[in-house]
């Protein structure tokens, strides 16, 4: 007899059997992310930058860094017998050594200043800086917090955990209990900069707490250079000007590179006027002023620009703020009356910072001076400026500010050999990295089509052409001509990339972009990169796998091919195609019909390549040719009549076409 088979009689209890759901707590959002400072392209990325973040501050990786890597629940632990040891042989004397030590550690910290606030204060601490808490929870823990620390704030915000809990306050505290810390902390702003534990706090001061960041800001006058200099007051200046001031805060910052003579003209601070004029900078400061005075003001600036640079090991010279102050110099130097003595001035600060200007490309105002120089120099001093900029072309590439000092150098320099060799060459090289991002590929099309409307802003245009005006007097070299030998250079490297990769870099919508630009406006045989992209065309349409949909399904190399085959870009303005004269959508055209072939070209028509082959059809009718005639009978009276009834996009459009054979 067969054995029976055993049913099990345990049920699913059913969704009604287990009660309503319970509704998720409303969870009160983290303030938004602190933004970063732009990053030097000097510096290699990494997935963990060591910049100051909210998290990083309050999380104790920066303060507890400096203490062994170890919080004090770490240290508790150590002290309990959890963390890993050597095994003793009497369990028990390991255990009375541990309770020993325990009791030690207790009583040091107990004969610490303010123990029992502290004490009190983690308690309320640990609540407060949960993320996973409601508003109204939030809100209870923080004031119970400030009420433990209100007055007794600055007693204690110079210790590496109290400074953490006065951090949390300022961070998930509402602006009256922001505020209250801000003023408590009134004139001790520099000393809390300089401090490793509490330059977080001030960072976070000025972030949080905008009517008191003039404020924090005075107290730094008359330290900013020494401050800029110090390994922990240095982050703080260098955020507090580039990521939260205002162009009146970022002035009282840069003044004080002016000289101490130049305080001495400020004698209605805090007013409108004095406000305004600060707002220009050192040209508003040095209006009006007499020669000599002009000139104590400029030697002080250049003298402390001096310092700086010469201090190159403290990290200063990648800030924003320094960067301000040596293009307000440079601006003030090109002003000057006597060329010989603008260009003297000029040459001396290009000799003391030509070393690190790799450091400086990647602010507004460091890319600035750099193009100036580039601009100004002689062709030894370009080559020194290429040599310096070299060995980072590619994260240049990828910088919206760094990218510019790349161009002006292609603009600039006469010597095109020079750059083909040792910036063009690179730029190509890094072609398949740089292409993904919107920065890397105006690097690619800078070498094709500088300038093109389709690719740069007008802001950005306007910005390259600042150096126009010194580049007619520097530069020998015939605009047309130079930019015709920088094509050259960098088309059969990247024709090559096509003819490699095209059916890859054209599937992606920013790769298409690229493809497109380097196809009408590159040098050279293009046959091997037409071969490559229609190729890839020529497989069955439609796609019988629906992750790797056919290239006409895909809109922007839809509409590659299209662009291509019309032998140019569509003017708005013109109302009409503008022929490349560096392509030939005939010859294009030509090569489509060949490779392609019938059956997939038919198929295209009836679906979504419609304006892909009426602009084949505008293109072929052009000329008379073999492949003319043969379009004209892949589409005979049966072949339009289905095209027609299939009803797809543009079907309109190359009926029309189709007349046109």
């Amino acid at each position: 007899m067969a054995p029976t088979t055993q049913k099990h009689t345990k049920k699913r209890v059913a969704p009604a059997q287990s009660g309503p759901k319970t509704k998720k707590p409303h969870l009160e959002k983290p303030p938004a992310p602190a933004k970063k400072r732009s990053r030097p392209v000097t510096v290699v990325p990494q997935d963990s930058d060591g910049e100051s973040s909210d998290d990083g501050s309050e999380g104790g990786s920066a303060g507890d860094a400096e203490e062994g890597g170890m919080d004090e629940d770490a240290k508790d632990a150590v002290m309990d017998g959890d963390a890993p040891s050597a095994p003793a042989k009497d369990p028990n004397a390991a255990r009375e050594s541990h309770k020993a030590q325990r009791v030690l550690l207790d009583q040091r910290k107990a004969a610490k200043p303010h123990s029992a606030l502290l004490v009190e204060a983690k308690q309320a601490w640990t609540l407060a800086r949960q993320k996973n808490l409601s508003k109204q929870d939030r809100t209870k823990h923080i004031n119970a917090l400030m009420d433990i620390i209100r007055g007794k704030v600055k007693d204690i915000v110079f210790k590496h955990d109290a400074s953490r809990i006065v951090q949390t306050v300022v961070k998930w505290g509402g602006q009256k209990e922001r505020n209250e810390i801000a003023e408590e902390l009134k004139g001790r702003y520099k000393e809390l900069a300089q401090s490793k534990y509490s330059k977080f706090l001030i960072t976070k001061l000025i972030r949080f707490c905008p009517t008191y960041r003039p404020a924090i800001l005075r107290e730094f006058q008359g330290h900013a250079l020494r401050m800029i200099l110090h390994r922990e007051a240095s982050s703080v200046l260098a955020d507090a000007f580039e990521l939260y001031a205002n162009a009146y805060e970022r002035s009282l910052l840069v003044r004080d590179f002016y000289g101490k003579e130049a305080n001495l003209f400020t004698v209605t601070a805090g007013s409108d006027e004095e406000k305004e004029r600060s707002k220009r900078g050192l040209k508003g400061l040095i209006e009006g002023l007499e020669g000599e005075r002009r000139k104590r003001v400029l030697s002080a600036l250049k003298d402390n620009l001096t310092t700086i640079f010469n201090n190159s090991d403290k990290g200063a010279i990648s800030h924003a703020l320094v960067h301000r102050a040596l293009w307000e110099y440079l601006s003030a130097v090109a002003a000057l009356d006597d060329e010989a003595e603008a260009e003297k001035l000029r040459r001396e600060m290009f000799e003391i910072c030509q070393e690190v200007l790799a450091e400086m490309v990647h602010t507004r105002d460091g890319s600035r001076c750099v193009r100036e120089f580039i601009a100004w120099g002689t062709a030894k001093d370009r080559k020194q400026v290429v040599k310096a900029i070299k060995p980072h072309i590619e994260r240049m590439c990828k910088d919206d500010e760094a990218q510019l000092v790349l161009f002006t150098c292609l603009d600039v320099i006469d010597d095109t050999k020079l750059t083909a060799k040792s910036l063009v060459a690179d730029v190509v090289a890094a072609a398949p990295s740089i292409y993904t991002t919107a920065q890397g590929r105006r690097s690619i099309i800078y070498l094709v089509a500088p300038r093109t409307r389709r690719h740069f802003t007008p802001a950005q245009i306007v910005t390259l052409a600042e150096t126009d005006p010194v580049r007619a007097k520097t530069s020998k070299k015939d605009d047309d001509v130079r930019v015709a030998e920088i094509r050259k250079a960098a088309s059969e490297g990247l024709l090559s990339w096509i003819a490699e990769s095209g059916h890859d870099i054209s599937r992606e919508p920013g790769g298409s972009l690229v493809v497109c630009e380097i196809m009408l406006d590159g040098d050279g045989d293009k046959s091997a990169a037409s071969d490559k992209l229609l190729a890839s065309l020529a497989a069955p349409y439609p796609s019988e796998d629906p992750s790797s949909p056919h290239p006409i399904s895909l809109p922007h190399t839809s509409r590659l091919y299209k662009t291509l085959l019309q032998g140019g870009h569509f003017s708005q303005s013109a109302r009409a195609v503008e022929p490349s004269p560096r392509f030939s959508g005939h010859d294009f055209a030509v090569r489509f019909v060949q490779q392609v072939g019938e059956d997939v070209t038919v198929a295209m028509a009836k679906g979504d390549g419609a304006f892909v082959v009426a602009a084949l059809c505008e293109q072929l009718a052009s000329e008379e040719s073999p492949e003319r005639k043969t379009v004209k009978a892949w589409f005979d009276a049966e072949v339009c009549k289905a095209v027609e009834q299939a009803g797809g996009k543009g079907v309109a459009v190359l009926v029309e076409s189709l007349k046109k054979l």
